[in-house]
């Protein structure tokens, strides 16, 4: 039986803001040294999946850097399966950007029913989480489906961001609702699915012809086979697995990371999460630093007096004498400058915070997390003060600040 791996990679992210204003949300770093999309690519090679197409979109260019041929997770196969990269394209043929996850499918479906797999397993991107496949596989032939979906329970608050399933004691679905005010249950789609591969293609020509579409699966694919009847399971999954669709979610996965034990464990050798690495010196902490449970990656530096807490620090990240860095997430090659003080914020590459500057606060009488972000590349002058869940857009220097800061809750963008 050859199941063929479809990622779908092609995703905006505008609520993660800043992060995503100069790259796909697939590429945003992650935990140090990964990016969201190694965690879906390790799970194919990891559950013996070596052929695998990736559909991008949205500003490609650094995804596309970062995977290259697909060496570090042993996909770059040729002939033989590996890794292969589509992007939206114009020809004679009716095509353009995609209008929906199944309209990316079926623009790219000559490609997919190439070799003829019997399976296919349609992936999102920009999800954090551990899953061996094979057994979803197995549960899709043993149960005869046309379709299995991978479903998770959720809170009510998430639920109303998801598509929510109801199924029988068989495990078959009998009602799906994308993303509903008033959710009728708890029971989420992972936005995982196997088809067969005669189905898909079915359906998607199908769906190419319904003028009231929106060329998609949660709205229209799956209520569709659910109309006409068709076997339409739900696999259930138990593990660790996170949308990081927005600031708060994104900062909540890496705290994730620093309990004791860590709700998702990335020291698990029976499950390795592949990525391309960077060569970067070992980590220095000089005399009198603190550092408390944090993740920090090659080539930081951390200076005498600072002090580190509950916080991810990328490659190259510098923290200066009596710098503070608490609860926040920074980037490759960021400089927290001397008697800084980070607190939970998320910080892009290259961010230089000058001397005595501040960035985002902790409030204990907040009801909401008021997580702070900074844009790649942003230069934060001396005493300026960045408040609490403000947000500063990318290439923004110094002489561009205003002497007041950036007050809790504003957006300061570049001038065009």
């Amino acid at each position: 039986m050859k199941t063929r791996a479809v990622i779908l990679a092609g995703g905006e992210g505008s609520r993660l803001g800043v992060l995503t204003a100069k790259r796909a949300k697939p590429a945003v770093p992650f935990a140090g040294k990964y990016r969201i999309i190694d965690f879906v690519l390790s799970n194919c090679v990891n559950s013996g999946l070596f052929d695998v197409m990736l559909l991008t979109q949205y500003r490609p260019h650094s995804l596309n850097e970062h995977i290259g041929a697909g060496r570090p997770w042993d996909l770059d196969r040729g002939f033989t399966g590996g890794l292969q990269i589509f992007q939206p394209y114009k020809g004679r043929a009716d095509t353009d950007w995609y209008a929906g996850t199944a309209d990316a499918i079926q623009q790219n479906f000559t490609f997919l029913k190439r070799g003829n797999p019997d399976l296919v397993l349609v992936l999102s991107g920009d999800h954090i989480y551990q899953m061996n496949y094979d057994p979803m596989i197995t549960f899709h032939l043993d149960h005869q489906a046309d379709l299995t979906i991978a479903t998770i329970r959720v809170s009510v608050d998430e639920a109303r961001r998801m598509g929510i399933l109801a199924t029988d004691d068989n495990y078959r679905v009998r009602e799906f609702v994308e993303k509903p005010n008033e959710p009728p249950g708890t029971l989420a789609s992972m936005g995982i699915y196997i088809f067969n591969l005669g189905v898909l293609d079915r359906l998607l020509l199908e769906d190419t012809k319904r003028r009231d579409s929106q060329h998609d699966f949660g709205k229209d694919i799956i209520p569709r086979m659910l109309h006409l009847g068709m076997r339409v399971f739900a696999y259930p999954y138990n593990g660790y697995w996170v949308d990081v669709g927005t600031l708060d979610s994104y900062w909540r996965a890496h705290m994730d990371l620093l309990y004791h034990p860590p709700r998702f464990d990335l020291n698990d050798r029976s499950w390795v999460i592949h990525t391309k690495s960077e060569e970067r010196p070992p980590v220095l902490i000089q005399d009198g630093a603190i550092v408390k449970d944090s993740l920090i990656t090659d080539g930081s530096i951390i200076a005498p007096g600072a002090r580190v807490e509950r916080s991810v620090l990328s490659p190259g990240v510098y923290v200066g004498p009596e710098a503070v860095v608490l609860d926040s997430i920074l980037f490759t090659d960021c400089s927290v400058e001397a008697g800084a003080r980070v607190e939970r914020a998320i910080v892009d590459k290259f961010v230089t915070v000058g001397h005595r500057a501040q960035v985002g606060r902790f409030d204990p009488a907040a009801t909401d997390l008021g997580i702070s972000a900074v844009g790649k590349n942003v230069q934060i002058p001396n005493n300026t003060i960045i408040g609490r869940g403000a947000q500063v857009g990318a290439d923004i220097l110094a002489d561009a600040f205003p002497r007041e800061g950036v007050a809790d809750g504003q957006i300061l963008e570049r001038k065009a």
